[in-house]
């Protein structure tokens, strides 16, 4: 029995891995990671070099857990900036660390892969690992009830409570069924932001992976790149991560595309499982009254609504999708920091960080623009 490590998911054969993956979990499959290490969106120069750990009995891999060593927190949304910060003021050191996560995209969804039992020993030898390789600690962020389950019954693992915003399908017809349970005046709105986009003579079009040409491939990441570099910043993914991926995982992407006088001005990049509707990632060539709402949610809500998914996860942030229907939902991760000091004062931290979200989450509640009955 052991704990070992991978640099590269390549190194476990593809049908090893997802035997430990759960359905409807895309962003977790041997294809969707091993394309962001193969296409050169991880590395070095990222801040991300692929770390997985793997629990092995008599040859087999029984349980394992996708991570990453990280030397910065960039693109985790589980902001720890300001514990790394106190630990430069008092001379703790930080980084690296290992972080259970899927990189730039902040999904719910196992972290613990494999039978509970497996699991079970891998977490529990992961202690003794982290100090043998001179980590300050580990993270593991946006855990699903196993995890959560298996961590809580760790206590030297801390819990840290998130909000994000996600949309739910009640049985809705069509849209318009869903405007109806709206409250008046947000009906009103919502209309008027979809009027005001076809009013600008902006139409729509949805592709799924396989159907996307390497020239709309090409379009779909300026737009990707341009909302980074508009913001001073480098883009996580490359060009080559939206070709492979297409080629490894068509049935699972879809893309709108949004365009004006037969010419594209916008897209949005989405996964989709059995029952979900991930929206990841959007860009624009020009700016466009309400187009982004538009193409980042209700187009989405539509798609959902159109084929029976019963949720939408938008991503992390964005307070206004809760006047358009998305609601508030918790989310959970883990830190497990080797310091003494560091972790008494981040558990302190985070006992009053929950309060606050949770309170926050309730109050989000009161906004939400569905009527009341």
């Amino acid at each position: 029995m052991s704990l070992t490590s991978l640099a590269h998911l390549n190194d476990v054969p593809a049908g090893e891995w997802d035997a430990l993956v759960p359905a409807g979990q895309p962003f977790l499959q041997h294809a969707f990671l091993s394309t962001l290490e193969e296409s050169g969106s991880l590395g070095p120069l990222s801040g991300w070099r692929p770390h997985h750990l793997l629990w092995r009995e008599n040859g087999r891999c029984l349980a394992a857990m996708p991570g990453y060593r990280k030397r910065n927190s960039s693109g985790e949304y589980v902001f720890d900036h300001g514990w790394a910060e106190a630990c430069h003021r008092a001379g703790i050191q930080y980084y690296p660390k290992w972080l259970g996560a899927v990189p730039f995209s902040p999904v719910t969804g196992s972290r613990v892969l494999g039978a509970e039992t497996a699991a079970a020993k891998l977490l529990d030898a992961l202690p003794d690992y982290l100090a043998e390789q001179g980590w300050s600690g580990a993270h593991v962020n946006f855990t699903d009830a196993k995890a959560g389950s298996l961590l809580a019954a760790r206590p030297d693992w801390l819990h840290r409570l998130g909000c994000q915003y996600h949309w739910h399908n009640r049985g809705y017809r069509d849209f318009q069924d869903f405007m109806d349970a709206l409250s008046s005046r947000k009906r009103k709105q919502m209309r008027k932001e979809r009027e005001a986009v076809a009013a600008q003579g902006i139409d729509f079009r949805w592709l799924e992976g396989g159907l996307v040409s390497e020239a709309q491939w090409d379009f779909i990441y300026t737009c990707y790149a341009n909302t980074y570099e508009v913001r001073g910043q480098s883009p996580y993914l490359t060009r080559d991560f939206f070709s492979l991926l297409a080629q490894r995982m068509p049935d699972a992407i879809r893309v709108v595309l949004a365009s004006r006088q037969d010419r594209p001005v916008a897209m949005a990049f989405s996964l989709v499982s059995d029952d979900t509707f991930y929206g990841r990632y959007w860009g624009c060539l020009a700016e466009f009254d309400r187009l982004h709402f538009e193409t980042c949610f209700y187009q989405g809500i539509e798609y959902a609504i159109t084929h029976g998914l019963s949720r939408f996860d938008a991503g992390a942030q964005g307070e206004h999708k809760l006047i358009r229907g998305f609601e508030p939902v918790l989310t959970d991760s883990w830190h497990y920091l080797r310091h003494p000091g560091l972790r008494t004062a981040v558990a302190e931290f985070l006992n009053e960080e929950r309060d606050a979200v949770r309170a926050w989450a309730e109050e989000a509640r009161k906004a939400l623009p569905y009527r009341q009955e």
